[in-house]
């Protein structure tokens, strides 16, 4: 198979799946609004599929070690997204307990989706050394960054209350077909004798402890990045290019990572700009976050902060994860990920009703704390090469 045709295939699953979630992130939440939901039960049904990811993704993602193809998790996980988006508009009727059901079914089969999808543009990048994780990887932000883009729009062109629901399940199912369709041979993982894989190693925990960590440092400015610009005289359009710049810089960060040099291209120092780039970034946003002329470089710098974290954590699980443990290993990352995200998100929440812009200075622990993680990551490779 030509390295061309597995990196389109790959790149329209990226595409396909994030242009499901660039609708969901920002507009479920306005559909829950529109059925006269309090605000508390709303906050508990963001809440849930979190909470749902944290106990799901590495027992599910542990399941393509002991034989179970990613692209079959792939498309059971893409239909029972779509079956579940699809009953959520009937099932607004009964109350929202029942939404609450269809919530948690719905971030169980959600919850493989995009860690398999890694684990297979891992698995052909190891394979065939003319792909790149980041280059193919790229297609989900862009698909992202047009969803948040042109969501508002079509979502206006279909009209009423079950245009939200609808568009997802679409989505959903177009994913699910995609990966269905997709021919392309798959790398067989190495079965673990006795059904139980080997362990992690402990650079590889130091590694996805230090990703966890940087990535939850985003905790403050996802929750209140726009309530607080909002507050300070920001309109709509420029908060929107705001994040809109954020997700750029990401793309760019993907696109050129190849051709970084291979000494900065390795886990460490990936996580460790990562970090260093969060840090700057939280100090920034309290001394200086609230003009546009500063927030923009601010925002730049989520191509280090979310960008580099997450190459750095694809590499530490590809080069770092035993065979009969890959699918562990990337479920393990979503989980950890997930975990301390929920944790910063609830501290964050607090804070920011306490301290206002002091929450964006409370994420550089996290960030310092990522690149401690790293160093020591390093320090482990020296004692055990």
């Amino acid at each position: 198979m030509p390295a061309s045709s597995g990196a389109l295939r790959l790149s329209l699953l990226y595409a396909v799946v994030f242009t499901e979630i660039g609708i969901a992130m920002p507009f479920l939440p306005v559909w829950l609004a529109t059925l006269g939901l309090d605000a508390g039960v709303i906050g508990l049904l963001l809440a849930l599929p979190i909470a749902t990811r944290i106990v799901a993704t590495a027992p599910l993602m542990g399941l393509i070690d002991r034989g179970l193809g990613a692209r079959r998790l792939i498309v059971a996980g893409s239909f029972g997204v779509a079956a579940t988006y699809a009953a959520m508009a009937p099932a607004s009727g009964f109350g929202w307990p029942a939404l609450a059901v269809l919530t948690v079914l719905n971030a169980v089969a959600a919850a493989p989706l995009v860690p398999s999808i890694d684990y297979l543009t891992l698995a052909a990048a190891r394979r065939d050394p003319r792909l790149a994780y980041s280059r193919i990887r790229m297609a989900g932000s862009i698909a992202f960054l047009l969803a948040n883009l042109a969501g508002g729009a079509l979502l206006a062109a279909l009209g009423g209350r079950l245009a939200v629901p609808i568009l997802l399940t679409g989505l959903a199912l177009i994913a699910g077909f995609t990966a269905l369709l997709d021919r392309t041979p798959a790398l067989a993982p190495r079965r673990a004798a006795g059904g139980k894989g080997p362990p992690l190693p402990r650079r590889l925990w130091l590694c996805i402890g230090a990703a966890a960590a940087i990535q939850a440092g985003h905790a403050a400015i996802y929750g209140f990045g726009s309530i607080h610009w909002t507050a300070h005289g920001l309109s709509a359009t420029q908060v929107g290019a705001l994040w809109a710049t954020g997700v750029l810089a990401e793309i760019v960060l993907f696109a050129a990572a190849p051709r970084l040099p291979a000494s900065w291209r390795g886990p460490v120092p990936l996580l460790v700009l990562g970090g260093a780039a969060g840090i700057l970034r939280a100090v920034g946003l309290y001394l200086v976050g609230d003009r546009m002329e500063t927030l923009v470089p601010l925002q730049v710098l989520h191509g280090l902060t979310f960008g580099a974290t997450q190459l750095g954590a694809m590499e530490a699980v590809s080069s770092l994860s035993p065979e009969g443990a890959r699918g562990r290993a990337q479920g393990t990352l979503s989980a950890v990920n997930a975990g301390i995200a929920v944790t910063a998100t609830l501290a964050s929440g607090l804070i920011y009703r306490e301290a206002g812009p002091l929450v964006f200075l409370a994420m550089a622990p996290l960030s310092a704390c990522g690149v401690i993680l790293a160093l020591a990551a390093a320090q482990e490779r020296k004692r055990q090469p």
